[in-house]
């Protein structure tokens, strides 16, 4: 008899803490092992966040996008193009951590 884990994720580099504040502050996405943008990444918080993706650059994340809630882990797509992310805080500062996921 074999063992299925169909929905575990594969976490191979290291990913990235941005801080989350009062104002937004971004950086560029983790690149997954074969150097490029993952399809996948998961965002974790240790304070609740607001969490944005954009291209280009980092975009400005406001209170009205996704959020991210401490304890809790976003499993969240990138769409193609999307190279940057930025964060902001709900009522207290906090690390945001970004991972890329390399099997999804």
């Amino acid at each position: 008899m074999s063992n299925s884990f169909g929905l575990a994720i594969t976490v191979v580099k290291t990913g990235i803490q941005q801080a989350s504040g009062a104002a937004s502050a971004g950086a560029a996405l983790p690149t997954c092992q074969s150097g490029e943008i993952p399809r996948y990444i998961r965002v974790a918080a240790t304070a609740a966040a607001c969490f944005k993706l954009g291209a280009g650059g980092a975009p400005t994340a406001t209170a009205g996008d996704v959020q991210i809630q401490p304890g809790d882990a976003a499993i969240l797509h990138v769409p193609s193009g999307m190279t940057h992310f930025a964060v902001i805080q709900v009522a207290a500062a906090g690390i945001v951590q970004v991972s890329p996921l390399e099997n999804m």
